[in-house]
């Protein structure tokens, strides 16, 4: 009986002991899972706060190999992913820490001497309460509602990393500032050498400093977002920006759509700012969305004062200058338009003309443009664009202008001038226009040629000749001089004389070729640039030829890229047309993507991969950056042509149009170019800017693959049936250029550009993307892109028959292609 009340006893005990257990177990896993801590509650290392909606922990930790413990906050679903830290400059050595809350004035962290690392000081309150919410604020309130006085925010103290709901920027009330620093390194989160700001001088922008030197700015906020990163257009549905200008504050910050994946921006230790989303698609992973700076021009006045960087024109080291000014450190003055040391940027080619309220200075559009530094600039809100004009043209200092906001738009309104320096300023997709201060000389393309040799035709060669050096070397940018035919045209006009002195009387010796339509020569100027000439022949005389001359000459008159073949001059005398272009050494794209062995090995990938950006550069520009929305309409690797340093040229503009969205112009003579127009053009003759996406998306693949695209759309069938296949490498033509199996990253980026070209030759227009966002995809290879949609369907009407009036303007580009290589 006594063994068997033992063993009752002992039982009892037993089952005492795991009820005991069990309840300190859920009482523990309880307050695992809390997200408040009442007055004189303490968390000790171990323990933690988790947000109601289970999405922000807040506890100890150990960043990467560092063995020293912090107080920080997290994402539950990636415990690596720490984006505050409380005790940033004092690491606790052991887990011996414990976070007390005395519940009267502060919010303390203490070693295991228990003396303070770090505190948050507030107000005394009645009934305090630090909770974590789910948007990863951790909050002091004077009571647990939500509606409760906020007396102290971890968001009102960040670190590295900005979530939504958080600011950047001043408090003008307290003087106090909003920033983001960067950690030492990934296993130290001291505050380290970088650190985002807002710039509140001028427009609001954001930049990222190195120490106490700019390194990258985002450009000025102009209304819509910032003016330098156009990548926000991908993701401004689910994250929206905003920008507060008040009394109390001057703050940017951004919120998060209901349903929108978790994401933060952050500056990182090795200086970049970069914004990432977590995807749940695909298992859950951090996806990079912007980083900056995303590229060379991005780097702060890359190109010096007055300079102009263009990230497509590797060849020329990048750097340009505006119109009207030449290098610092110009080479020769052939290079007048190239910066080879950027750092001493760009002069004023004339001096402006303004004294005693008089000038004759003009105003010049630098179109597509990130907006240079505002940081010294006027801005005034209340004004129109025109009213700004007036301002600037009215004060001498005044050396540009632009519009402050864009949200109503067309031109934009406000109006920020710029009377120092013009710093920091390069091409980008959904750039803005800057209104640059000029010399009236810069604009003088109506100077007359001396009165003799308008009335004299029986002057020698030698003195027209004389005449055009002379003009020549007065403007350096000018071919000749001008005859008065159209003034409201911005190319010159130059007399038959004169181009038969540089062609000599177009001599066979100087014809580099000819088509239906025309025939080219090489021309020779005295300085020694050569120029190519292309005559239309005399049976194109029709309407429709004069037709096409006078397209191509409008449309080239209002278009500067560096990216575009640049139209110098044209003749309308008599029966003759001629138009005067740039001369390309390299003939055209298809000569080198389809061409013998020797030419195609002229181009390796990463030439081909900068051939590609640079041409989406271009129809980026024509696409809207250069004012207004300029069609091609016949995209196709014979229009691109290559210079001398192999940057690519888009020609053969008589088939362009200017074209108004939603407004359809008069119709027009379909112009098809078999395997690269568009399905819907082909179909309906239906004309939008998505018929050029099409035809660069064939040009990127053909230009990638080396295999020509035909009537039968052979090459797309083909990607397509790779890409569903996950085999989309084999694409690459190995035998034209050696498989970079060697360089991960190249073969990546070639990747990622064919998953682009797929995008851009979806069957339907509204699936491909507008050519600013391309420009952006290519530009930035961590921005995630979305899988192109299901294979486009080729039917009979997808084979597309030749036109044999594609227009006089294709002769130029038959020419190149059989010059003498």
């Amino acid at each position: 009986m006594r063994a068997t009340r033992q063993l009752l006893v002992h039982s009892l005990l037993l089952l005492l002991w795991i009820c005991f257990f069990l309840l300190a177990i859920q009482t523990s896993a309880a307050a695992s899972v809390a997200d408040k801590l009442e007055k004189g509650q303490n968390l000790t290392d171990g323990e933690t706060l988790v947000s109601a909606g289970g999405s922000f922990t807040l506890g100890f930790f150990s960043p990467g190999v560092s063995t020293k413990r912090y107080l920080g906050i997290w994402f539950s679903v990636c415990n690596d992913t720490v984006y505050w830290v409380a005790n940033r400059d004092q690491p606790l050595p052991d887990k011996s820490g414990m976070l007390v809350f005395d519940g009267v004035d502060s919010l303390v962290l203490l070693d295991g001497s228990r003396r303070t690392v770090w505190s948050s000081n507030f107000m005394a309150a009645s009934a305090p309460v630090v909770q974590l919410l789910e948007s990863g604020n951790l909050v002091v309130r004077n009571g647990s509602s939500d509606t409760s006085l906020s007396l102290w925010q971890s968001f009102d103290h960040p670190s590295d990393t900005l979530l939504p709901g958080m600011k950047l920027g001043s408090n003008l009330w307290t003087g106090g500032e909003w920033q983001l620093t960067a950690w030492r390194s990934a296993d130290d989160p001291s505050p380290g050498d970088y650190r985002r700001t807002l710039e509140t001088r001028g427009l609001p922008e954001i930049v990222l400093w190195h120490r106490d030197a700019k390194k990258y700015r985002t450009g000025p906020w102009n209304g819509l977002y910032f003016n330098g990163v156009p990548e926000v257009f991908w993701y401004a549905d689910k994250y929206p920006l905003r920008v507060t200008t008040s009394p109390s504050e001057k703050t940017y910050g951004y919120t998060a759509a209901p349903g929108s994946f978790l994401t933060r921006v952050v500056v990182n230790h090795t200086g970049a700012a970069e914004r990432l989303v977590w995807d749940v698609r695909t298992g859950g992973q951090w996806r990079s969305y912007f980083k900056g700076p995303r590229d060379t021009c991005d780097t702060y006045a890359r190109c010096g004062p007055f300079g102009l960087c263009d990230a497509g024109a590797a060849s020329s080291a990048f750097c340009g200058c505006v119109e009207g000014f030449s290098p610092v450190s110009a080479e020769s003055p052939s290079s007048s338009q190239v910066v080879k040391d950027s750092a001493g940027g760009c002069r004023r080619d004339a001096p402006l003309d303004c004294a005693g309220g008089k000038t004759t200075d003009d105003f010049k559009v630098v179109p597509g443009v990130k907006l240079p530094d505002t940081q010294n600039a006027s801005v005034d809100m209340g004004v129109e664009l025109e009213d700004c004009r007036r301002r600037c043209f009215a004060d001498c200092s005044c050396l540009a202008y632009a519009a402050a906001d864009i949200r109503g738009g067309g031109d934009g309104t406000g109006c920020v001038i710029w009377k120092d320096v013009i710093l920091d300023l390069r091409f980008v997709a959904r750039g803005q226009n800057l209104y640059l201060r000029l010399s009236k000389s810069e604009f003088d393309d109506q100077k007359r040629f001396p009165t003799v040799l308008v009335l004299a035709p029986v002057a020698s060669a030698v003195t027209i000749l004389l005449v055009v050096f002379l003009i020549w070397r007065r403007r350096s940018r000018r071919i000749i001089g001008v005859i008065p035919q159209n003034p409201a045209m911005a190319v010159p006009s130059v007399s038959l004389a004169i181009i038969k002195g540089i062609t000599k009387n177009f001599s066979e010796n100087n014809m580099i070729g000819q088509g239906g339509f025309s025939i080219v020569y090489k021309g020779q100027l005295p300085e020694g640039r050569t120029i190519a000439v292309k005559r239309l022949k005399q049976s194109a005389l029709t309407t429709k030829g004069k037709k096409d001359f006078a397209r191509e000459v409008e449309v080239m008159a209002g278009l500067r890229h560096s990216s575009l073949v640049r139209l110098l001059a044209y003749c309308n005398e008599g029966k003759e047309r001629i138009l005067i272009y740039e001369y390309m050494k390299n003939t055209s794209l298809n000569v080198h993507i389809f061409g013998n062995a020797n030419l195609r090995a002229s181009l390796n990938w990463r030439r081909r991969l900068e051939l590609i950006h640079g041409i989406a550069h271009g129809v980026a520009y024509l696409h809207g950056g250069s004012g207004d929305n300029v069609i091609h309409r016949d995209l196709k690797p014979g229009n691109i042509l290559l210079d001398d340093e192999w940057r690519p040229k888009i020609a053969d503009f008589g088939t362009a149009k200017l074209f108004a969205v939603d407004q359809p112009g008069p119709e027009q003579t379909i112009v098809v170019s078999p395997g690269y127009a568009a399905p819907e053009y082909v179909r309906q003759g239906r004309m939008t800017l998505k018929c050029d996406v099409h035809s660069f998306g064939v040009i990127l693949l053909e230009t990638l693959s080396g295999q020509r695209n035909g009537d039968t759309q052979s090459l797309i069938s083909h990607a397509w049936g790779l890409w569903e296949q996950n085999m989309i490498v084999e694409l690459l033509n190995t035998a034209m250029v050696p498989f970079p199996e060697s360089e991960p990253e190249l073969l990546s980026e070639l990747k990622r550009c064919i998953q682009i070209g797929l995008l851009c030759v979806q069957e339907t227009p509204c699936d491909r993307p507008a050519m600013s966002a391309v420009v952006a995809m290519l530009a930035s290879p961590t921005l995630q892109i979305d899988p192109p949609r299901t294979a486009p369907v080729i039917d009979s009407e997808g084979a597309v028959p030749s036109n044999s009036s594609d227009g006089l303007e294709t002769d130029l580009l038959r020419a190149t292609t059989t010059d003498l290589t």
